[in-house]
């Protein structure tokens, strides 16, 4: 009896519990697929875009109740340069998908070229843009020229001012690029300011249709 047991045994060994199977980093199911730093960065895209629904419906109500838009006193906005000052926003834009795909990829060299590519882009839409205001100023078109002037620097303005806090994190992330920080089993760092930057990209061509065009 005891042999015939014995064979019962080696033919079909016993299983172990269930709670050795299950490997010390737990199941695959349990990972966590977005992190506390994406979470963050998407609540203040989020409370950003309604800055700008805000605004955007401020100054469509200005501009739809108006008889005159603009005021015939008071000189144009510059369209071609604007268009171009467009282009070189969204290359950068370009630039950083590439910046997040080098990463991915471990190329550490590409990754820093990109990164940089794309701080100097930003830089030259804010350099741009600052030129054509001075020159707008010396024109009479200032903050206190009515509605007009009013929406459009406050309006402008506030893009301007998130390009130059998105230019200064790419400056750090650069930084940190030069240090060999990010790789590809490290990349979030680059995907943060990535999606930062692809909706400040993405929001100024809205702003140049309605402001410049409409």
């Amino acid at each position: 009896m005891s042999a015939t047991t014995a064979k019962v045994r080696r033919l079909f060994p016993a299983r172990r519990p269930a709670t050795h199977e299950r490997p010390p980093g737990g199941d695959q199911t349990e990972r966590i697929f977005i992190s506390n730093g994406k979470i963050a960065i998407l609540v203040v895209i989020g409370s950003e875009a309604m800055l700008f629904s805000g605004l955007i419906g401020s100054f469509l109500i200005y501009r739809l109740s108006a008889p005159f838009w603009p005021p015939p006193a008071l000189p144009r906005l510059p369209l071609a340069v604007t268009w171009v000052n467009t282009f070189v926003l969204l290359s950068s834009a370009v630039t950083m998908f590439f910046a997040v795909r080098a990463v991915h990829q471990n190329r550490q060299r590409v990754l820093r070229q990109r990164l940089l590519a794309t701080g100097v882009l930003g830089a030259a839409f804010l350099a741009i843009q600052g030129s054509e205001w001075v020159r707008l100023v010396k024109h009479g078109l200032t903050l206190s020229s009515g509605m007009y002037g009013g929406t459009f620097y406050l309006l402008i303005g506030t893009h301007g001012a998130h390009v130059t806090a998105g230019v200064v994190w790419l400056l750090c992330v650069v930084v940190l690029a030069l240090r060999g920080r990010y790789n590809a089993r490290n990349p979030e760092g680059i995907e943060l300011c990535a999606m930062y930057w692809y909706f400040v990209c993405a929001i100024w061509p809205l702003l140049f249709g309605l402001v410049y065009l409409m």
